[in-house]
């Protein structure tokens, strides 16, 4: 790391030196044999990485909000109605996504640092009329985790297809996708999947699949239409050379050799890895006298942490510990945006990792005039590794 600062945003984060290798490849042709094979291998991990061993899996080239827009486009017809449960900036941009397609768009919402949980989404769904209910994972204006199983689940029981933006989630926080009953699970490469920016991720369930076949009207998206990709990932996935638009194809050399990084050490694992050392962190933060947006440490995401300024302390805290060599961010969410600010802390991410950035905000905040026993967040964070 000498020279150079540490990534811990909520996205880009940083990336093994093995992915970063895979990307700096020649690039080759998006119908050569070797790529076939990449990219058909990593369409088959992803069902793997996902939980979703029956979906169909689609790797597109775009952020994580062109899988919001292929999700909406390709199983909502206008008129139906869509609940979106609601925990932050991202969860309102897919209301605003279901609404440009034709939806009637209900928004369950909670104050910021809190969502919905199940027996409200429960009550609202028998209230009204709905066909989709849309879950955000992880808000990463938040940091707030949905309980996915409890709200799917009602959902499901409703008969509503069930569509998880899981951007800043997907390989960090929990999520049993085919178990839990998510319809499309959709996330986007630089996260805790590890890879540079560019890639849209989605799995779609038969459920979600014979919706789109028996759509009585034509997918409004012409790039993001199923129809189109169809054919090519069934091409890859038997091993046959296909075209609709050229794949990114660096970018899905990286996310195949992330996928075996993942995979090989275990998703339950990894899901027990990103839980540890966000729990580690959380008690240095409170150490400090820090308290974070989420309601809860229930509700509080193994994947990145947002914390509120103390009492004196603004917004140029996050310049100050990045002169300390670490990169945070600033808030996000228009209505708290000024007094908190977010760590990222997912994918490659270990205890060293978690330990620097706390001893860079520990800087900052002595640099601030924050009066606080120095070294007390660090320590508590170490005894919690150390547990």
């Amino acid at each position: 790391m000498k020279g150079r600062n540490l990534l811990m945003i909520p996205g880009p984060i940083e990336f093994t030196p093995e992915v970063m290798a895979s990307m700096a490849q020649p690039t080759t042709s998006h119908v050569a044999p070797n790529f076939i094979e990449c990219f058909g291998e990593s369409l088959e991990m992803m069902r793997d990485v996902f939980l979703a061993p029956s979906a169909q899996p689609f790797i597109l080239a775009g952020s994580g909000t062109l899988g919001m827009d292929a999700a909406m486009a390709n199983v909502l017809q206008p008129g139906d109605g869509v609940l979106t449960v609601n925990s932050g900036y991202f969860s309102d941009r897919m209301g605003d996504i279901a609404r440009r397609y034709g939806g009637r768009v209900t928004n369950l919402s909670a104050d910021p640092g809190d969502i919905p949980d199940a027996s409200e989404v429960a009550r609202a769904l028998e209230a009204g009329d709905f066909a989709i209910v849309t879950i955000t994972h992880v808000d990463t204006s938040t940091g707030v985790l949905a309980d996915v199983e409890g709200i799917a689940g009602v959902a499901r029981d409703a008969g509503c297809l069930v569509i998880l933006d899981s951007v800043c989630g997907t390989a960090g926080a929990e999520c049993r996708t085919e178990d839990w009953g998510v319809d499309i699970h959709l996330t986007a490469s630089q996260k805790a999947i590890g890879v540079p920016p560019g890639l849209a991720l989605l799995t779609v369930s038969p459920a979600a699949m014979e919706v789109f076949e028996s759509r009585e009207t034509p997918v409004p998206s012409y790039y993001a239409d199923f129809a189109e990709w169809l054919p090519i990932m069934r091409a890859y996935e038997e091993r046959r050379p296909g075209y609709f638009g050229t794949p990114a194809v660096n970018l899905v050399a990286a996310l195949n050799t992330s996928l075996k990084q993942i995979l090989a050490e275990g998703m339950d694992a990894r899901f027990a890895r990103h839980e540890r050392l966000a729990g580690a962190f959380r008690s240095g933060i409170r150490a400090l006298g820090l308290d974070i947006v989420p309601a809860s440490d229930e509700l509080a995401a193994p994947t990145l942490t947002a914390i509120r300024y103390p009492d004196g302390v603004g917004p140029d805290l996050v310049p100050e510990i990045g002169a300390g060599g670490i990169l945070t961010a600033g808030g996000l969410h228009p209505e708290i945006k000024q007094t908190y600010f977010r760590v990222g802390h997912m994918g490659a991410v270990n205890a060293a990792d978690i330990l620097a950035t706390l001893g860079a905000i520990e800087r900052a905040l002595a640099a601030k005039g924050y009066e606080f026993e120095c070294g007390s967040g660090l320590a508590a964070a170490q005894r919690a590794l150390c547990d």
